[in-house]
């Protein structure tokens, strides 16, 4: 009898210590649902709203703005496709005790923002809407950083707007890549298509395995939430065209071959245990090589253009300002207070924007 009662009081206290350790994963979701602007979702900070008229529309952008200490830069943080300007607030908050000015814009199609299903969804005019948000907002130059796909958009802005960015700062940027070289095209009615089967399950699958490294935690949910509760709700069948728009943008507008114009002083930071490489499973017949290596990607984007600085933290994965942000901190300071880039030998110098007169030849 002793033993049974032992071998009984074993495992319900095994069944207690597997929940204590993963009470993520344990989470029951099946009830989340959320509307397309996030309806009650509160986030980290005050929530403005910029009317602006796009594509004869009027559109309302949300954004939340820090305002800087005097003398203290602005930093515009641009968030990743499956996230949205609230999963910069530990950042945020950092920066702006050291002084620093923070602005988080949800772009247009993502967060509590509009999503219009008729936009023509580019870097460039989404580059643009930041622009006309800088210009409310009176501030003439920041400092721009990009997560994910928030990275190519930066890059795009930082070619658009050269004088308006100071340094940019690109963290694990998807886009090293110019997918459609090795990959086949999946138009817009594929993906919609796919968008409508995820599931809440589909989305922390996805984000465990590509971004954590099969390791799954409250704080990892908690910037996953959002997106299951979307997948639940009434509006996913139009925030999934809206999804689908977004990922063609990803594919057909590549930034990484115009990185060898960039003028201004750029730090990549990378984890580079980060393997991430949207279409990888639409791979053309011919093609023998592995996407997503950010190990090997920091070499060879800063060799495009002297410009590029590379900070490598080991070990971490897509997300080094959410999986480590003690380890992250250090080198993106060293990254907004960077000055002009040193020549190296082994990079090439940044290269003029060619002329009209000289395309047209």
């Amino acid at each position: 009898m002793k033993i049974w009662f032992l071998a009984l009081a074993l495992v319900v206290s095994a069944n207690l210590a597997a929940k204590q350790t993963t009470p993520a994963a344990a989470a029951d979701y099946s009830a989340l649902q959320y509307d397309g602007r996030l309806t009650g979702v509160p986030y980290p900070f005050k929530v403005s709203t910029f009317v602006f008229e796009s594509q004869g529309s009027e559109l309302e952008m949300a954004y939340m703005y820090l305002p800087p200490k005097e003398d203290f830069p602005v930093i515009t943080l641009l968030h990743g496709k499956n996230f949205n300007a609230a999963y910069w607030e530990t950042t945020a908050r950092w920066l702006h005790e050291q002084g620093y000015g923070v602005l988080m814009p949800d772009q247009i199609g993502f967060g509590k923002s509009s999503k219009p299903t008729d936009y023509q969804y580019s870097f460039a005019t989404l580059a643009n809407n930041t622009k006309a948000l800088l210009d409310k907002l009176s501030i003439v130059r920041t400092v721009v950083v990009g997560h994910s796909m928030g990275g190519m958009l930066a890059t795009r802005f930082a070619l658009l707007f050269e004088k308006t960015t100071q340094r940019l700062i690109l963290v694990n940027p998807i886009g090293l890549e110019n997918y459609l070289v090795y990959e086949n095209y999946k138009d817009v009615d594929s993906h919609y298509r796919g968008e409508l089967k995820k599931s809440a399950d589909d989305i922390i699958n996805y984000q465990k395995q590509n971004y954590y490294d099969g390791k799954w935690n409250q704080t990892f949910a908690s910037h996953a939430e959002f997106l299951m509760g979307w997948v639940q709700g009434a509006d996913w069948p139009i925030l999934a065209k809206v999804s689908a728009l977004t990922y063609d943008m990803i594919f057909t507008q590549p930034v990484v071959e115009d990185m060898q114009y960039l003028s201004m002083p750029t730090t990549l930071i990378l984890g580079t245990r980060d393997r991430t490489a949207p279409g990888r499973d639409q791979l053309k017949d011919n093609v023998n090589k592995t996407l997503g290596r950010y190990d090997k990607l920091g070499e060879t984007t800063k060799a495009r253009n002297s410009n590029i600085q590379l900070v490598e933290l080991k070990g971490l994965g897509h997300l080094p300002q959410i999986e480590d942000f003690d380890r992250f901190k250090a080198p993106f300071l060293e990254a907004i207070a960077r000055k002009a880039a040193n020549k190296e030998k082994s990079a090439e110098p940044a290269k003029t924007v060619p002329s009209a007169n000289v395309a047209a030849q």
